[in-house]
């Protein structure tokens, strides 16, 4: 039997909120003209997102971010099958974690632990 997987976001993390557009060609992409200009809007100096605070790595404005800021949301913008962003969300937080953060550091094995609970354990 094949291990179930739940995507869920996990505090402390922030790797999503690095959002230099020479590393996140494939995101612009996949966004309308409105939002790249949204997005690019939101880009810092350093590549962080503005609403970003590094020293507690969280968003300053997580409840009102954009849409395309919401990982839950990148299957549609992606043009994925809905069976398949879950797994798709997993494999994205995945490589950010890694580039941010490293594959086998503290934040990515929070990220393993906390999408192998059962999808009704979310916390």
């Amino acid at each position: 039997m094949s291990e179930s997987l739940t995507w869920r976001c996990i505090s402390g993390c922030g790797s999503c909120c690095r959002l230099d557009p020479g590393e996140r060609n494939e995101a612009l992409a996949a966004l309308s003209p409105e939002q790249q200009e949204q997005y690019l809007a939101m880009v810092g100096p350093d590549g962080w997102c503005l609403h970003f605070d590094t020293g507690s790595s969280q968003c300053r404005i997580y409840d009102e971010r954009p849409a395309f800021c919401r990982v839950e949301n990148l299957g549609v913008l992606f043009d994925v099958p809905e069976a398949e962003r879950n797994a798709f969300a997993i494999a994205c937080c995945r490589q950010q974690i890694r580039c941010e953060h490293g594959g086998r550091g503290m934040v990515m094995r929070r990220f393993e632990q906390a999408i192998r609970q059962p999808p009704d354990a979310a916390g």
